[in-house]
C-alpha cells in the first residue's frame, strides 16, 4: 500500500491533451454484504459507491490539487451530470461524449429487426466530414426513421454540443477522442487479470490488485501517439495561449 499511496499522490503535469475518464465495477465484500464498487480511471484509480457525477467531481478536484492547472479535451461515456462536474473544475475544457457508447444508448430503443438499417444510417452521422454535414445527415435520419423512434433523435440532438466537438479536428485527433475506447482497452487488460477472482476481500484488496495490474500495463504500453508532431501543431493553434506557454 506504500507504493500505492506514492503513486495515487505522484505529482501531474501541468497541462494534458485529452483525458478519457471512465470507470470500471467489480464486486467487494463491505459490512458481511456484497456490493457493487466502482473504479475510477483517469491518471489514476480511485475506489467509491456506485460511478457517480459527485464521486467524479472529487476526483477532478483532487487532480487540480495535484497539479494539472488545464485540460484541452476530456473524452467521457454519456453518465448523468458528467458534464456539469468537469465544467466545475476545468470550465474551458473541451468535452466529447463518446460516440460508441452514443450509439449503443441508442440500439436499446430498437427493434431487434431494425439494428443494422439504425446502426447504418447512424453511422452517417457520426462519420461526416464536417458539423454541417453530419447535422443534414442526423435531419435525414429524423426524416426516415424519427416517428418509429423519436427517443433516438431526442437524445443525439441533446447531447449534439458535446457529441459534435470532435467536428472541429482533423482526422488524426478525431481519432484520439471521438470515443473512450482507449481507456476501454485498458479496463480489457484489467479483467484479464480481474476476472478469476469474483469477489474481492476489501477495497484495499481491489486497490492492489489494480494497481499492480496497471503497472504491467505501463510497461507493456511503450508506444508513442501516431502522428503526434502534427497534432501538437493543431493543438497549438486551436488553443494557442494553453499551449503555447508549455511548449520547449
Amino acid at each position: 500500500m506504500p507504493m500505492v499511496k506514492e503513486w495515487q499522490n505522484r505529482p501531474l503535469q501541468k497541462i494534458y491533451a485529452a483525458v478519457f475518464l471512465d470507470a470500471i465495477h467489480f464486486k467487494v465484500k463491505q459490512d458481511g454484504q456484497i456490493v457493487n464498487k466502482a473504479a475510477y480511471m483517469v491518471i489514476g484509480i480511485w475506489i467509491g459507491e456506485n460511478e457517480s457525477a459527485k464521486f467524479w467531481l472529487s476526483v477532478l478536484n483532487e487532480l487540480r490539487n495535484r497539479g494539472i492547472q488545464d485540460i484541452l479535451i476530456v473524452s467521457v461515456d454519456n453518465l448523468t451530470g458528467f458534464s456539469e462536474a468537469i465544467s466545475a473544475c476545468y470550465p474551458d475544457a473541451e468535452i466529447q461524449k463518446c460516440i460508441v457508447h452514443q450509439v449503443r444508448n441508442s440500439i436499446r430503443y430498437v427493434s431487434y429487426k431494425d439494428v443494422k438499417k439504425i446502426t447504418a444510417a447512424l453511422k452517417t452521422i457520426y462519420t461526416a466530414s464536417s458539423e454541417p454535414a453530419a447535422c443534414e445527415e442526423l435531419n435525414q435520419f429524423e426524416a426516415a426513421w424519427g416517428d418509429k423512434y423519436p427517443l433516438i433523435v431526442r437524445s443525439w440532438r441533446n447531447n449534439w454540443a458535446e457529441i459534435s466537438t470532435f467536428f472541429k479536428y482533423p482526422p488524426e485527433i478525431r481519432k484520439i477522442i471521438y470515443t473512450t475506447n482507449m481507456i476501454e482497452s485498458y479496463h480489457r487488460q484489467l479483467r484479464k487479470v480481474t476476472k478469476g477472482k469474483s469477489t474481492f476481500p476489501t477495497d484495499e484488496a481491489l486497490l492492489k490488485m489494480l494497481y499492480m495490474a496497471t503497472q504491467d500495463v505501463l510497461r507493456k504500453w511503450t508506444g508513442r501517439v501516431q502522428n503526434w508532431g502534427q497534432i501538437l501543431l493543431q493543438l497549438s493553434i486551436f488553443f494557442p495561449d494553453k499551449v503555447k506557454a508549455h511548449l520547449r
